[in-house]
C-alpha cells in the first residue's frame, strides 16, 4: 500500500524516511558492490575457462571485455530509469518491473515479466543441476581416494538431483521439468538457451528503450542511432549464442540413450 510522507507525518528532511515516505535507505558503494559481485559471478564462472580455451587467449579475453561493457554500459542506462520523470524528485521505481512499467506499456511489460519468470525458473533449475554434478564430483573423488583410480566409480546424478529438486521445488509445476532434467543429458543445453534468449531483452533493449523515453532522446538522432546499434549487435549475439545452444542439443540428441548415465 502506497503512502506519501505527508500522510506518515514526516517531512521529506527526516533522517528515518525517504521523500516518498519510505524507509530511508542504509545500502552504500560496498554493499552494492557486494550485491553486483553475487549476482554477476554464478555458475557461469564454471564454464569460463572451457570458453575461454575455446576463444583463445586472444579473442577470450576480448569477448569478456566487450560483454563487461554492454552490462555497465546498459546498468547505467537502468540507473537512470531509477525515477520516473524529474531525475531527483520523480517517483522511484524500486524493482524492474516498475520501471518498465513507468516507462514502456502495453505488450512490452507483459513481455518483460514472462521473461523474467521464465529466467528465473531457468538459473534456478541451472543451480540445482550444477550442484548435484558438484556433489557427484565430490562423490566420485572420495571413491577414487578409496578404491583407486583404476576403478571407474560409476555412480548416478539422478538421486542428488531428485532431492535438490524435492527441497527447492516442492510444487506440481516442476514435476514434469524434474523428469526432463533427469532423463536428458541435453538439459544443460536447454537452460543455455534460455539464458541466451533472455540476455538481450533483460540486459539491452528494455534498459536501451526505457533510456529514450525517459530521456527523450529523439528518433534517428546519433545517440538513438548508437543505441540502437548496440541493442542490434547485442542481438545478433544472443542469436548465435542461442544457435550454439541448440546445435548443442542436436548433438546430444544424436547419441542419446533413455535411463542411461555416463557416471
Amino acid at each position: 500500500m502506497e503512502v506519501t510522507s505527508v500522510e506518515l507525518g514526516h517531512t521529506a528532511a527526516s533522517k528515518c524516511y525517504d521523500d516518498d515516505g519510505r524507509l530511508k535507505r542504509t545500502g552504500t558503494m560496498w554493499t552494492a558492490s557486494a550485491h553486483i559481485i553475487t549476482a554477476v559471478i554464478g555458475s557461469g564462472v564454471l564454464s569460463l575457462a572451457w570458453a575461454i580455451a575455446q576463444l583463445g587467449w586472444v579473442a577470450g579475453p576480448a569477448v569478456m571485455l566487450l560483454f563487461s561493457f554492454v552490462t555497465y554500459y546498459t546498468s547505467a542506462l537502468l540507473a537512470d530509469c531509477y525515477r520516473s520523470g524529474d531525475a531527483c524528485t520523480g517517483n522511484r521505481n524500486y524493482t524492474y518491473m516498475d520501471a518498465v512499467n513507468a516507462n514502456l506499456s502495453g505488450i512490452k511489460v507483459q513481455l518483460c515479466g514472462f521473461l523474467q519468470y521464465a529466467n528465473i525458473v531457468g538459473v534456478a533449475i541451472g543451480y540445482t543441476i550444477a550442484a548435484s554434478i558438484s556433489m557427484l564430483a565430490i562423490k566420485r573423488a572420495n571413491c577414487f581416494h578409496v578404491e583407486g583410480h583404476g576403478d571407474p566409480c560409476n555412480i548416478s546424478s539422478t538421486p542428488y538431483k531428485l532431492n535438490l529438486f524435492r527441497l527447492m521445488w516442492p510444487t506440481a509445476f516442476v514435476v514434469a521439468t524434474t523428469v526432463v532434467s533427469i532423463l536428458l543429458p541435453f538439459f544443460n543445453d536447454v537452460v543455455g538457451l534460455l539464458g541466451a534468449l533472455g540476455f538481450w531483452p533483460l540486459t539491452v533493449y528494455f534498459p536501451v528503450e526505457m533510456y529514450i523515453v525517459q530521456k527523450k532522446v529523439p528518433r534517428w538522432s546519433t545517440r538513438w542511432v548508437c543505441l540502437q546499434l548496440l541493442s542490434l549487435a547485442c542481438l545478433i549475439t544472443t542469436v548465435a549464442s542461442a544457435a550454439g545452444s541448440v546445435a548443442g542439443i542436436i548433438s546430444d540428441l544424436k547419441v542419446y540413450k533413455p535411463f542411461v548415465t555416463t557416471y
